[in-house]
């Protein structure tokens, strides 16, 4: 990752200036890494009564069965208190649970100490939400995912204010700007795939006024963003080579090891290969992100949780998310050393940004935008119009 240095780079923080501090789940129950057993969860609470269905909860001060909340934007689960409710589970949604490491999550807010309002509002197919993982080691300081992401403590900056890719989350004047100083024209998403190609340790963002260096870094960036929300067709390692299942999984592995010289991921007796060692050792947030994704669906629940409530055998689903994600982390490694040689001086500096009035932003773009046309449910049944 490129390094800290003194030379007047905008942070972060001015260029993307709305941010919103992760969700809190409160329980870890209402999310899991397949939607099947988020049901049966659900299932099991609305089977006990009273005392039951409370201990099963796992009330905090936020959040019990008796508090009355609102639906969360964009969701149809219910608004009754959760003690008396009934009904199917809403339907599970795709979040983003841990570095690299997308789960599901029941869209309830009655299950969610603080869920975050704001970003369930501008949560859509043409979203992008930015999350900060600041790292002293080799690993990405900033995430991407279209998927809401619950990982702390990092902020979440989405590139966009309001619902269908519209009004970007970028400091007023800063894409023309870019656009007049580079003598081309500067799109939010172009702004936001620079940013995730030269972003420093700092959360500074170094900007340049060499267009063939501003082309260099936004395809470069483009290419973490693509990789990183892993949209459209399945990535694949370079020279035909992809990783396969050599030796059957056991029906619930218990041990994640890695056989270097061999380039092999060793599941208990399962095998599956070529792992790149960079695969095996990429880390975010701290964290390996292979021995990270594997422990989530293996560690242990604690018996008569609801938590407990999980597939009985590894399902053929996991393998499949296994092998794309060690083709990801494997093409995201070889990145690297593109971002280490796109060596960006902050040409167009904070200050140049403050004499052309970009820098300081109004305070109104670090709050979120009035994005409600429509009437949200609110707590038994009311509607609140915000």
């Amino acid at each position: 990752m490129p390094s800290v240095t003194h030379d007047d780079a905008p942070p972060l923080a001015d260029l993307m200036p709305w941010s919103v501090a992760p969700p809190r789940l409160g329980r870890g129950w209402p999310t899991g890494p397949d939607a099947a057993s988020l049901k049966a969860r659900w299932d099991a609470l609305l089977k006990a009564d009273g005392p039951d269905r409370e201990a099963l909860f796992e009330p905090t001060r936020s959040r019990t069965p008796h508090t009355a909340v609102g639906q969360l934007p964009g969701q149809s689960s219910g608004t009754e208190k959760l003690i008396r409710a009934s009904g199917p589970c809403p339907e599970p949604v795709r979040v983003l649970h841990a570095p690299f490491d997308e789960q599901w999550l029941i869209p309830d807010h009655r299950l969610i100490d603080t869920a975050r309002p704001e970003l369930w509002r501008v949560a859509d197919g043409q979203q992008i939400f930015v999350v900060e993982t600041p790292s002293e080691t080799d690993g990405p300081q900033l995430l991407a995912t279209s998927h809401l992401p619950l990982l702390r403590p990092g902020r979440i900056r989405p590139l966009y204010r309001r619902p269908g890719g519209t009004e970007p989350n970028l400091a007023p004047g800063l894409t023309e700007h870019l656009g007049s100083r580079l003598g081309t024209p500067v799109r939010a998403p172009d702004v936001l795939a620079w940013i995730m190609a030269t972003v420093r340790q700092d959360l500074t963002v170094p900007l340049p006024e060499d267009p063939e260096l501003w082309s260099q870094g936004v395809e470069l960036g483009h290419r973490l963003l693509w990789l990183m929300r892993r949209d459209g067709e399945r990535p694949r390692l370079p020279g035909g080579r992809r990783p396969y299942v050599r030796a059957p999984l056991p029906s619930r592995p218990l041990t994640l090891d890695y056989d270097r010289d061999e380039e092999t991921l060793l599941l208990d007796e399962g095998r599956i290969s070529p792992v790149p060692p960079e695969a095996w050792d990429f880390e975010a947030a701290g964290v390996r992100v292979l021995e990270q994704w594997f422990g989530a669906r293996t560690a242990e629940p604690e018996p008569g949780t609801l938590s407990a409530i999980r597939p009985a055998t590894w399902p053929q689903a996991w393998t499949s998310e296994l092998l794309e994600l060690i083709t990801v982390l494997a093409l995201l490694a070889e990145l690297r050393p593109q971002q280490r040689e796109l060596t960006v001086p902050a040409t167009i500096t904070a200050a140049e940004l403050a004499t052309a009035g970009v820098l300081p932003v109004p305070e109104a773009a670090r709050r979120p935008a009035s994005v409600l046309d429509h009437h949200e449910e609110g707590p038994e049944g009311q509607f609140a119009l915000i």
